[in-house]
């Protein structure tokens, strides 16, 4: 299986952990992307919608995907899929 540049990819929809962040009550999170926005990501988790500043985080999309810098992600949606190309 090839890897995905997750730069070029649509968020809403994958799963997603929150491996580090700034913010010590948001590490180890779990749920599915269910918006996006230029600076965060809203997790719907078992306790409900949590936004994540992507900021300063680190993620992991997918079960066993690589990790990714928040700080690679940090353009609204539709810009950061144009810059990537």
């Amino acid at each position: 299986m090839r890897a995905v540049n997750l730069r070029k990819h649509e968020l809403i929809g994958l799963s997603v952990a929150v491996l580090e962040s700034t913010d010590p009550t948001l590490r180890g999170l779990r749920g599915a992307v269910v918006d996006e926005t230029r600076n965060t990501l809203v997790v719907e988790t078992d306790k409900g919608e949590k936004r994540v500043p992507k900021k300063g985080a680190l993620f992991r999309f997918g079960a066993e995907g690589t990790p990714v810098q928040g700080d690679d992600l940090l353009f609204r949606p539709e810009d950061r899929i144009k810059k990537a190309r």
